[in-house]
């Protein structure tokens, strides 16, 4: 009971010191071929926040196997990162201004068609900022 009340006065905490954080989803894609390059929708804050990034979270799934040689990056307006794994987290975008929507872009290197296809159920971002 403790540790719920903690979560949820947490954001009131952060906001108090001039720190926030906003999340956001949204469906997945697919991708049939090699060496094609498909981007998410954006993932945005609904309202836009002053300050700027200072940790990103991020989660992804898969619908069925990943394929051999994914490359995931998560990109904002002014620069990408390469990341490993369905979660994580990363600095990258550290100093980044919070207000800027993030993109998942996915790509199987080479040529031809991918079987099975790559199947993206859902993105999500949460944006840490001060």
């Amino acid at each position: 009971m403790r540790r719920l009340l903690w979560l949820l006065m947490l954001p009131l905490l952060a906001h108090a010191a001039g720190e926030g954080a906003w999340q956001a989803s949204s469906k997945g894609i697919s991708l049939g071929y090699r060496g094609q390059v498909i981007s998410s929708l954006p993932l945005a804050p609904a309202q836009p926040p002053d300050g700027l990034m200072t940790l990103v979270a991020w989660r992804y799934e898969l619908i069925g196997p990943t394929p051999a040689g994914l490359l995931v990056r998560l990109c904002s307006q002014s620069r990408c990162t390469e990341i490993e794994g369905q979660t994580g987290t990363t600095r990258a975008f550290a100093n980044v201004p919070a207000s800027e929507p993030l993109r998942f872009v996915w790509e199987v290197p080479g040529g031809g068609k991918l079987f099975p296809p790559l199947r993206v159920l859902s993105n999500q971002v949460i944006v840490n900022y001060r």
